[in-house]
């Protein structure tokens, strides 16, 4: 007995280490995720610049931004199945390079139509990052840690927000926006060089061995109950794209437009905000990890109901930017636990497909459903349109209650 108990203990302290391996993965899909952030915040950021260089209306920019969008719900799709097919890490490193090198086109695009071309194109590659980063992490990591890595992961869209901002004041603004594109590309290739040798996961790697490695996305509705589970999933990540675009892209122009505030104010809401966020991704994984998915999820779900109707009663530029923290850190915190939560439902053969495509058809979703808010505010108000988000999170609680299944420290299969 006393031998079992120490045999017990020599496993469960290994299983408590984190492997060279793991970090790697971990690493790789951090810094990919950062670069997904990095594109689209450059973008929105370099959109006056942009718009004087090709003389462009606010159509011609919201056509770019859905573009960009239409081509991650496509690549997500598409690499996702490719994924499940060919690995996670040679198809990870075909996204990285797609990403890279049509970013750096976009630095030279010399109109409109073919910088139109390559936001699409770039987008491919950045749909099917999130997904096989995610599933790389999920495979790799322990599942008693599994949340609490995908929601670094998560983080680094934080990051790469940051890395935009800085690389547009510090060389777009000297240089321009094509340099700001072209300086884009260089952590895409550095992180096509972290992975140069990474091995496929074990989970996968037998897999193929077995030659069971086929196209398996009908396995995302393989039951009733596999169905319902993917249904309660995809209307969880389209509330999370929904929420998250809505409020980034959005509030700061109700800040500047409809309380008639300073502009600068929206830099600190900026700030305010995804400090809340990166806070409250980091927590969420540890949440999920100690408590559950399910009971992780519905609690910040009802506490984000609450807060964005309260949230957007006020007027205050001060009580705006404290509580932005609040509401970035339930509204985004729980991106912290979609990595995991996406690959606890399905096997291995389905895994990175069900990653890509129920995450990115949620965003597409999300991104239609912006023109939804553009109505109410011109209708109404944009403070109207935003407190009816709330709604939103009611309806992805409902789906937890009564279609998503708990999978805390499920073994995958």
């Amino acid at each position: 007995m006393k031998a079992e108990a120490n045999s017990f203990k020599q496993v469960k302290n290994e299983s408590e280490q984190t492997t060279p391996y793991q970090k790697r993965t971990l690493f790789a899909s951090t810094v990919g995720y950062a670069l997904d952030g990095m594109d689209m915040m450059i973008l929105g950021v370099c959109f006056s610049l942009i718009s004087t260089t090709f003389n462009l209306s606010n159509t011609d920019l919201g056509t770019l931004t859905s573009v960009t969008l239409l081509g991650a719900v496509l690549g997500g799709i598409l690499f996702g199945i490719l994924a499940d097919k060919y690995g996670r890490v040679r198809v990870f490193s075909w996204t990285i390079l797609i990403f890279s090198l049509f970013t750096g086109l976009c630095a030279i695009a010399p109109n409109y139509e073919s910088f139109l071309i390559f936001r699409f194109l770039s987008g491919l590659g950045l749909g099917g990052e999130f997904g096989i980063g995610m599933t790389l992490v999920s495979e790799s990591w322990p599942k008693n840690k599994r949340s609490r890595a995908t929601s670094i992961v998560a983080l680094g869209f934080q990051a790469g927000i940051i890395l935009a901002t800085l690389t547009v004041n510090f060389i777009g603004e000297f240089y321009g926006w094509r340099w700001a594109f072209a300086v884009g590309v260089l952590p895409a290739l550095f992180v096509a060089w972290t992975r140069n040798g990474l091995k496929e996961p074990e989970i996968w790697q037998n897999l193929k061995d077995q030659n069971k490695n086929k196209i398996a996305i009908n396995k995302l509705f393989s039951s009733p109950k596999t169905t319902a589970t993917t249904i309660g999933l995809t209307i969880a990540c389209a509330v999370q794209n929904f929420g998250f675009y809505g409020l980034m892209v959005w509030m700061p122009n109700m800040i500047a437009s409809e309380l008639k505030l300073e502009f600068k104010n929206t830099m600190f809401w900026t700030i305010s905000t995804t400090i809340g966020m990166s806070l409250g991704i980091l927590i969420f994984g540890w949440l999920c990890d100690k408590f559950g998915r399910r009971p992780s999820y519905i609690v910040f779900l009802l506490i984000s109901t609450i807060s964005i109707w309260f949230y957007f009663q006020q007027t205050n530029m001060t009580i705006l930017i404290i509580f932005g923290s609040v509401i970035g850190f339930f509204v985004n915190g729980m991106m912290g636990g979609y990595g995991a939560l996406l690959a606890e439902h399905y096997p291995t053969d389905a895994r990175s497909s069900a990653e890509n495509i129920i995450f990115n058809t949620g965003r597409g979703i999300a991104g239609v459903s912006q023109v939804l808010i553009a109505y109410l505010a011109t209708i109404y108000s944009i403070s109207y349109a935003l407190a009816l988000l709330s709604a939103a999170y009611l309806l992805s609680a409902a789906a937890f209650v009564f279609l998503i299944p708990e999978t805390k420290g499920k073994a995958l299969d």
